[in-house]
């Protein structure tokens, strides 16, 4: 349960129609984030009383749209993806070199690789929760959930 308590998501929705995946792969990996990120999750909307919310991410004119709604409450916020475009991309590859090396490299260059992983993870992290600064409140985890999501949302092609 998060602090604050009711500010947090209840549901979280994906506009199948602008953020259709292609794969039964990315549907599954979609849906592991939303789980995790309704396990456990700090979410307080700036001028919402009290949750908890439902979000609902579509895309709308290459933005990622985040419609929040909760008891008296909804606001919609758009978030250029444009920022987080190279962080991604570097997340992406050294996820791949990750896995990989999981099955053929030492011990040390799987630790290496899993370093820099969580580091990529933890700047897009940061990076989400600077874009969301006096729009939404979010902790640290809840940033790192919501990036996988995101990162989750990416792999539509």
């Amino acid at each position: 349960m998060s602090e604050g308590g009711d500010h947090r998501l209840d549901s979280i929705e994906i506009d199948e129609v602008s953020l259709a995946s292609v794969s039964r792969d990315v549907e599954h990996e979609r849906e592991v984030a939303v789980f995790d990120l309704l396990e456990a999750n700090h979410f307080h909307p700036e001028g919402a009383d009290h949750g908890p919310y439902g979000l609902r991410l579509s895309l709308t004119e290459g933005r990622l749209a985040f419609d929040i709604s909760g008891d008296g409450f909804e606001r919609r916020h758009l978030l250029s993806l444009s920022p987080f475009r190279g962080v991604v991309k570097d997340y992406f590859m050294v996820c791949e070199s990750y896995y990989q090396a999981i099955r053929q490299a030492s011990p040390a260059q799987i630790e290496a690789l899993d370093m820099g992983r969580r580091g990529l993870h933890n700047e897009g992290a940061e990076r989400l929760k600077d874009r969301l600064a006096g729009k939404v409140e979010i902790d640290f985890d809840t940033a790192r959930r919501l990036f996988t999501l995101i990162c989750a949302l990416y792999r539509r092609t």
